[in-house]
């Protein structure tokens, strides 16, 4: 009898725990309606915190650089989902610009469908589609750009990358200043790029999930990436054929997913 018994707790036990995992794997099959998606940028050199206008960071080019500032523009976001699936949000209200002096540090998505979102797909800088609907097809985005040093003149263009400071070098330590702006120059020189991102955890959207993707942002791979920038060579680089592109090339690589918070609140 007391076998019996145990046989039948084992049966129950097996039962719960079926249910149990069941539901757990169920759960983000049952997503439905929409939501916001956020996106904290989280900006740092080679692992540290980036601290403008105090910190110096020291890069394989043996340049010791202290950064004062780090704008960039984020744009054209897409979502896919675990099927493959690709939501492209709407074209006009995905200019965004990251600045860690403005203390722009956040992007949010609003009226995302619910999905299990695996991936994301955005460029650094203004397109030349956006760009080629005129001053008046900016909307908002033109003025946001103007405010945060992101923009030459309506003729030149919008800087897709600010980034500015000092530095020295074991031969001169007499800190000199410099300056990287990175764009597009008429059709010979477009130095818009775009590139997906995986993500590391699922963000799961619904009516009652709202993710945040918080970004690791190195601000080191600018110079230091795969392309080599020497300051010492050149500390002013706006509209150069060689290095701008290289320095377009290395903006893409600084982007990765550090984790991802699935909730209905937004406790960081």
């Amino acid at each position: 009898m007391k076998s019996l018994k145990n046989i039948q707790y084992l049966f129950l036990a097996l039962s719960i725990l079926t249910i149990s995992c069941s539901t757990d794997d169920d759960s983000s099959e049952n997503l439905s309606g929409e939501n916001n998606l956020i996106m904290e940028f989280d900006n740092s050199v080679n692992g540290d915190d980036l601290i403008l206008n105090t910190t110096a960071y020291t890069n394989s080019n043996g340049e010791r650089i202290t950064i004062n500032r780090f704008n960039y523009i984020v744009s054209n976001f897409v979502l896919i989902d675990s099927e493959g699936n690709e939501f492209t949000y709407p074209k006009d209200e995905s200019y965004f610009v990251i600045s860690e002096e403005a203390g722009l540090i956040e992007v949010q998505l609003t009226n995302i469908p619910a999905g299990e979102y695996v991936a994301l797909r955005f460029g650094v800088g203004v397109d030349q589609e956006k760009y080629l609907q005129g001053a008046e097809g900016q909307g908002d985005f033109l003025q946001t750009a103007e405010s945060t040093n992101m923009l030459w003149s309506w003729l030149t263009g919008y800087k897709f990358l600010n980034f500015e400071g000092s530095f020295t070098t074991a031969a001169n330590t007499e800190a000199q200043d410099f300056k990287i702006h990175m764009g597009s120059h008429g059709s010979s020189l477009d130095n818009y790029k775009e590139f997906t991102v995986d993500l590391p955890t699922k963000a799961l959207v619904s009516s009652n999930l709202s993710p945040i993707v918080h970004f690791k942002v190195d601000a080191n791979q600018i110079l230091d990436g795969q392309n080599k920038i020497l300051l010492s060579e050149k500390s002013v680089i706006m509209i150069d054929e060689v290095k701008s592109p290289q320095i377009a090339t290395n903006a893409a690589t600084m982007f990765s997913v550090d984790h991802i918070h699935n909730g209905e609140n937004h406790d960081h």
